[in-house]
């Protein structure tokens, strides 16, 4: 997953059919975080293994447990900087837009969360969370009486298809593509199969995906996949209306047709959104989500630091609001943290993301070069910026400590030197007779990653380098760092396990045949050995075997082409005013949950 700038996942140990798994989720909200006086006030990890559970057909039943407290009436108020970059679920891969979709979209299968942030994955469209065969390759999944469209017409399995078979489009490129490329084909080969999509009267051929009945989806995948239930709780695995006229392709993102609680009112295009209630959603169907309030009046534009202010002084509207991803920044943590109303509405806990400097090693080809740049990188310093202590840990290397088979690396020295090893950085310069290299640094243009824009600058000068800072607007600068063709030579990335396996990490994110616009592989890495790697491990089914040689490859990209450079692992600390009950950490994506929300 993406976080709410950039990022994705985490990782969670799990007894499936086929055999034990580890797994977790997404990209990240990139404020403020965690943390809090001393280093250990966040909530213990919940993006561990063992927070994590499978259930069952019974587990998956309607109505979701009732919220303590809740009432039904108000509108929830949502505070949010910018604006979101998807509503189709298609394209949805960011923590933001991760959490808005839980009001309308429905998946295959999802995450049911108690109030201690246990995590039990579930069958959300489907009676459970999937029945698999033929070794782990086949897996079967009968949808739930009684799904609707807002509309009012009935949800079915050519729905459930229409969904998967749209991701083979050549404009979906922006989600996580694990399914179609499970059914045929790796990297972006996987389109050949269906490259219009379902948009020119084909489809896939039953041996690959049948819905025998209106009811029944069967995938079969080309190899065994244990991992499967975790993979149909992505936001594209759901349903997506198959009536003729209903889904337009590209154009659907403009108003998705809603099989959740809420559905979309009024839209003003990067101003604000409204969702209100969806009256064809029944609560016997869904074992997630609740509908207590009349609606979410969304709005884009405020800063991280001026939501704090406003939720903290707690007056009017801002008593009901709230931001889904946004966090409590620097300048505003200890005011919050002085103040005792703000501890029963507030929480601060660790994230499943990890943020990275980008380098585009298209643009930067001298690994001396970019050897450099990870050296001179203040870490620390720029964790200063977004939180300190309350926004995270500095990191060593590329993967997160929840994914199984982490080790406490740092072959840069990110944690030694806190304003970056200046020396080292000089010295790879000069023997690479670049002193003086220029260096494009874009950067989002709000608050906070002003303030990283002059640490990262100077440091990098400090080091021999000459930075352009390209300022980029917020609403823009997930799509700008996303394209292929970029004037970009280093950039703020953002990355966490879409669960807690290291294929949904590594893959993802360093396999050069995953690049095209709108894909994770931010740095244009294509290492012929690195993909070969990948493949080989892939094939490995013992998913306790294959944790280690994920993180082996991880340390061996990060060494040996240095693409991109760990800076911290995040943690979230979210505010929300004192009207609002039922707000609780979603440990899936890193944010606020909004499907028990009320107004007091």
């Amino acid at each position: 997953m993406r976080d709410q700038l950039l990022s994705r996942g985490r990782l969670a140990a799990v007894a499936l059919a086929t055999g034990a798994l580890l797994l977790s989720a997404c990209s990240s909200g990139g404020g403020g975080g965690g943390g809090g006086k001393g280093e250990g006030a966040t909530g213990p990890d919940k993006n561990k293994a063992g927070n994590y559970r499978i259930g069952n057909a019974a587990d998956s039943k309607g109505p979701a447990p009732a919220v303590k407290g809740a009432k039904s009436g108000g509108t929830v108020n949502v505070l949010q900087l910018a604006a979101f970059n998807y509503l189709d679920p298609a394209e949805i891969y960011y923590s933001d837009t991760l959490t808005n979709q839980l009001l309308y979209n429905r998946s295959l299968t999802g995450y049911k969360i108690d109030e201690k942030g246990k995590v039990t994955l579930v069958g959300d469209l489907a009676t459970d969370p999937g029945r698999s065969s033929d070794g782990g390759k086949t897996w079967t999944y009968t949808l739930k009486s009684g799904l609707a469209w807002e509309d009012g017409s009935k949800i079915t399995s050519a729905d459930v298809r229409q969904s998967v078979e749209r991701l083979y489009a050549s404009w979906a490129t922006d989600g996580p593509l694990y399914v179609p490329q499970w059914l045929s084909g790796d990297g972006q080969d996987f389109r050949k199969a269906l490259p219009d999509g379902p948009y020119k009267g084909k489809h896939l051929p039953a041996s690959v995906l049948d819905t025998p009945d209106e009811k029944t989806v069967v995938f079969h995948f080309r190899t065994a996949h244990p991992d499967a239930p975790y993979a149909m709780a992505m936001p594209n695995i759901g349903a997506v209306p198959s009536a003729p006229g209903k889904d337009p392709g590209e154009p659907y993102n403009k108003r998705p047709l809603a099989s959740g609680p809420y559905k979309f009112g009024e839209i003003k295009t990067g101003k604000s959104i409204s969702m209100v209630k969806n009256t064809q959603w029944k609560a016997d169907t869904d074992p997630i989500r609740h509908q207590y309030v009349d609606g979410f009046q969304i709005s884009f534009g405020s800063e991280e630091a001026e939501t704090t202010r406003r939720l903290l002084a707690d007056r009017g509207s801002d008593k009901t609001a709230m931001s889904f991803s946004d966090a409590v920044t620097t300048d505003t943590a200890q005011s919050v943290l002085d103040d005792p109303g703000t501890k029963s509405r507030s929480f601060r806990e660790v994230q499943p993301y990890e943020d990275y400097m980008a380098i585009n090693t298209r643009r930067v080809k001298d690994k001396r070069v970019r050897e450099a740049i990870a050296y001179a990188l203040p870490s620390a310093q720029i964790l200063a910026q977004v939180g300190g202590k309350t926004g995270g840990v500095v990191a060593g290397n590329l993967m997160s400590p929840s994914l199984a088979g982490w080790q406490d690396t740092d072959p840069f020295g990110k944690k030694k030197y806190a304003g970056g090893d200046t020396a080292k950085a000089k010295q790879l310069l000069k023997e690479a007779g670049a002193e003086g290299y220029e260096l494009v640094y874009a950067y989002r243009n709000d608050e906070i990653y002003q303030k990283v824009s002059v640490v990262v600058a100077q440091a990098l000068e400090k080091a021999g380098f000459k930075v352009e800072k390209k300022e980029i607007d917020p609403d823009n600068f997930r799509d700008e760092i996303s394209k292929v063709d970029k004037k970009i030579d280093i950039h703020r990335a953002s990355w966490g396990a879409d669960w807690p396996v290291g294929s949904t990490v590594v893959p993802p994110l360093f396999d050069g045949r995953q690049i095209s616009d709108g894909s994770q592989n931010y740095w244009l890495l294509n290492d012929p050995k690195v993909n070969a790697e990948i493949d080989r491990i892939n094939k490995v089914q013992d998913i306790d075997a294959a944790a280690p040689e994920w993180f082996k490859l991880s340390e061996k990209i990060l060494t040996d082409d240095v693409p991109a450079v760990p800076i911290f692992y995040n943690t979230q600390y979210s505010l929300w005013g004192s009207g609002l009950g039922g707000v609780k950490y979603h440990s899936v994506y890193g944010t606020a949950d909004p499907t028990g929300v009320y107004v007091k």
